[in-house]
């Protein structure tokens, strides 16, 4: 073989070598930083009476006062994002929220398992802010299902995997999202649909019952002497129906705070109303579920979500 013969082969084979892929970006491989928004944006909060803003706690990771709702958003790494979010809502008896626990640290979480997280920031029923505080929180948990799908283009997230995940009277509101959807409570001139794909309730408040609901909770929310028919309405037990969204319920036997009842009754009338439900009743736990390794309950969430397929792209159905 004659020297310009193998140059012309060397060359050939080098250029003839497929380009290198591009380096993999950084930044995908970490989650976003947090972004924190007004949850009505630059427009009026509804049903709320003009007031300064008298919130507390912010740093302590209890919050209490709250009239101005926020919502902070945790979205995950590129690499890990499985399209699914969820809208988080802390629980705290109607009294006051618990942020970091039951908010900031459960966003982690779900965020660290490729879920986008919303961490909601709800107004806390008071007659002095709000001209009916029953609907209160739940206008505002309307209104952060409606921020979340108005805003999943935007962040590569599945309008039709979007969830609520409520702690103790958290779960409360969330179950009555899940139970109060056909009637909007908020400004909704796109239409956005106000029904979560999925619930978790974690320890939840579910009834106003006086025999088994968390009485500081119902006092807060309805006031001490409600109707019977406002017992009723925010009694979600007694709400659910066909179209009520799938359910998994977490609670401790033992919870001294949140009668089990309340869950036992929910999962009753999820099972008689056909909605697919599940739950994982703990022996021991208390209220917190703080008796517990804390992955042992986590780990039950993401089990469920991942069983019931809601972390992989649902099958289009003909109405998409």
């Amino acid at each position: 073989m004659g020297l310009k013969t193998a140059f012309f082969i060397m060359a050939t084979a080098v250029f003839a070598m497929p380009a290198t892929a591009a380096p993999p970006d950084p930044a995908a491989s970490f989650p976003a930083k947090m972004q924190a928004f007004a949850l009505y944006g630059d427009s009026a909060i509804p049903n709320s009476k003009p007031g300064p803003d008298n919130e507390t706690g912010a740093d302590t990771g209890w919050i209490q006062k709250v009239s101005h709702p926020a919502i902070q958003v945790y979205l995950p790494a590129k690499v890990k994002a499985t399209g699914a979010s969820v809208l988080i809502i802390p629980g705290g008896g109607y009294a006051g929220l618990t942020f970091e626990y039951e908010g900031v640290e459960q966003a982690k979480y779900f965020v660290d398992h490729g879920i986008a997280a919303f961490v909601l920031k709800y107004r806390l029923p008071s007659d002095l802010t709000m001209a009916d505080k029953s609907i209160g929180p739940l206008q505002d948990a309307q209104q952060g299902l409606r921020f979340i799908r108005l805003h999943a283009g935007q962040w590569n997230l599945d309008p039709a995997r979007v969830g609520v995940v409520g702690y103790s009277a958290g779960g409360h509101v969330a179950s009555t999202l899940a139970t109060h959807f056909q009637k909007s409570y908020i400004a909704n001139p796109e239409h956005v649909s106000l029904r979560p794909d999925f619930q978790v309730l974690v320890y939840p408040v579910i009834s106003m019952d006086a025999k088994i609901t968390h009485m500081d909770s119902r006092n807060a929310l309805l006031g001490p002497s409600p109707s019977d028919a406002l017992v009723k309405d925010f009694s979600n037990d007694q709400q659910v129906t066909r179209e009520t969204p799938p359910a998994l319920i977490l609670h401790a036997a033992d919870d001294q705070l949140v009668d089990i009842d309340n869950s036992i009754a929910y999962l009753e009338a999820l099972r008689h109303a056909g909605v697919p439900v599940e739950a994982r009743f703990f022996e021991k736990g208390q209220h917190g579920l703080f008796l517990m390794p804390r992955d042992r309950w986590q780990w039950a969430i993401i089990d469920w979500l991942t069983s019931d397929g809601w972390l992989s792209p649902r099958p289009k159905t003909p109405a998409d």
